[in-house]
């Protein structure tokens, strides 16, 4: 046999056992060959869930770990006596006076956070905590609700050894792509767990007054109704948001957009409700759209500024004669109103700032609004009233909402 004869034959067995040992490594992996092992069952390996690049906060647990420590933290709420209809601005059913959700505890001394929608009008409120096989609950007390950030805060007569708070994270340090987890009882199936991440941020959805909610948290972690008022936890099992609302595009349940209210809203909101039971809310009654990118095609005097789309009768606005628009265009911007450039000595770039500065005063507080109207620059006084109990349409910060046509709902 020649040189070159020899060497063929080799290659071709190198190649032949070569095929030979990746069948056979393919029929051990599908089980087709037993191995002789004890158990034929798969190893089932739980990885950490996996962080962003940029996300150096998470502690590598898996979601098993996180669950495990937060469960006990966790509630079940049950809101019964809902005299008459719902009160809620989505037109949702009462079903018979009572509601369900979730909720969390965030302090050894009782206190618990769930949706302000959730507990709305209700008499009786009972608990039920995420003790492994704990099956009986306990009474609540409504210790104050906001359902201008749909928050509300209840108050249970426990041991402290009993309670398992929750940590709180912080809301300003999400970045999109996040992981996220969402704990609560969709459907009643208590203590349910799902995952996703942070789709986007700086979100805007309307609250259970009619108002908007803003800086909400949007995931596309599976919440339906029953997880309102519960957490959407970070990877390291802190708490960034409560979970409020869901676009259904006209479905039955969630298509994985959900938004939860931010924790940096509770943790600015929950002091005021223990202390109060309430949040009073300074208010001017106007409705405005940003201008910054429809300022040079729109011909407007600036290109900066809070384009006042609204004026609710009766308001401080009305009082003060802020002029509304009349004439809208394909964009659906209203142009013919007053352009606010200054509110209370800070200058105003979009309708958030005109927010901002607003609610750094207090109802009663006089404040100066300096607004643009044709080409000349005006100003006036105006005294802050107490937000209603109902928006109506106005609200500084109105217009952000989510398109038309798509079902933004609570999730009872």
């Amino acid at each position: 046999m020649t040189k070159s004869a020899r060497a063929q034959t080799l290659l071709a067995g190198a190649l032949g056992g070569l095929v030979v040992l990746i069948l056979g490594a393919i029929l051990i992996a599908t089980g087709i060959i037993d191995t002789g092992g004890e158990s034929s069952e798969p190893i089932i390996s739980q990885s950490p869930i996996v962080q962003p690049a940029a996300d150096e906060d998470g502690d590598g647990s898996t979601v098993n770990e996180i669950y495990r420590r937060s469960e006990r933290g966790v509630v079940f709420i049950e809101a019964r006596g809902r005299a008459g209809a719902s009160t809620s601005p989505f037109g949702l059913p009462d079903r018979g006076g009572a509601a369900s959700g979730s909720g969390f505890v965030i302090s050894d001394e009782g206190f618990i956070v769930t949706n302000a929608h959730v507990v709305e009008g209700s008499r009786d409120v009972r608990v039920r905590f995420g003790e492994p096989g704990e099956d009986e609950s306990i009474d609540a007390r409504i210790v104050g609700a906001d359902p201008s950030t749909d928050i509300a805060v209840l108050k249970v007569n426990m041991d402290e050894d009993k309670l398992r708070p929750l940590p709180l994270g912080d809301s300003s340090k999400l970045k999109v792509g996040d992981p996220t987890i969402a704990i609560g009882n969709p459907f009643g199936f208590d203590q349910t767990v799902t995952t996703g991440i942070v789709s986007a941020l700086q979100r805007q959805i309307p609250a259970p007054n009619n108002f908007s909610i803003d800086d909400v948290i949007q995931t596309d972690a599976s919440v339906n109704p029953g997880n309102s008022g519960g957490p959407l936890l970070d990877a390291a099992g802190r708490v960034i948001g409560v979970n409020s609302q869901i676009a259904t595009g006209g479905a039955q349940g969630s298509v994985g957009i959900g938004f939860a209210v931010p924790v940096n809203t509770v943790k600015e909101v929950v002091p005021q409700l223990e202390e109060d039971g309430k949040i009073e809310r300074p208010y001017i009654g106007v409705t405005t759209a940003p201008v910054a990118d429809l300022a040079r095609d729109l011909n407007l005097p600036a290109d900066r500024g809070a384009l006042v789309q609204d004026v609710q009768p009766g308001s401080p606005a009305a009082r003060a004669r802020l002029r509304a628009g009349r004439t809208r265009t394909e964009e659906g911007i209203l142009l013919g109103g007053d352009l606010i450039v200054r509110v209370d000595g800070r200058d105003v770039g979009s309708p958030e700032d005109v927010a901002e500065a607003i609610e750094d005063n207090k109802p009663g507080d006089s404040i100066e609004i300096e607004f643009l109207r044709g080409r000349g620059r005006e100003s006036a006084d105006l005294e802050l009233a107490p937000r209603p109990a109902n928006a109506g349409a106005a609200d500084p910060r109105e217009g952000l909402r989510p398109p038309e046509g798509d079902d933004v709902l609570p999730l009872p």
